[in-house]
């Protein structure tokens, strides 16, 4: 089993992406959750503008997991779950 390394915390803005997700893009995103970004944040891609200091890691062609990573407390903030292309 793997060992989780940072802890994983979900917004009120990303539950409510997460809850329009379908049931097999949901369990990619919880694989995704525990398998890379629990055990290793930083492969994700680093945000510029608006969203410096966070990161994007791909869940689909449109959608990205967007998150920021509190290093201290080994705690990693999912802020997004959806498209960044718009609705």
């Amino acid at each position: 089993m793997t060992r989780r390394t940072f802890e994983i915390r979900i917004t009120r803005r990303a539950e409510k992406d997460i809850h329009k997700l379908t049931p097999k893009l949901k369990q990619k995103l919880f694989d995704i959750l525990t398998e890379v970004i629990a055990i290793d944040p930083y492969q994700g891609k680093r945000l510029l503008g608006d969203l410096e200091g966070s990161y994007a890691y791909r869940l689909t062609f449109q959608d990205r997991i967007v998150y920021s990573i509190d290093e201290e407390k080994k705690i990693v903030y999912i802020e997004r779950a959806r498209t960044h292309y718009g609705e």
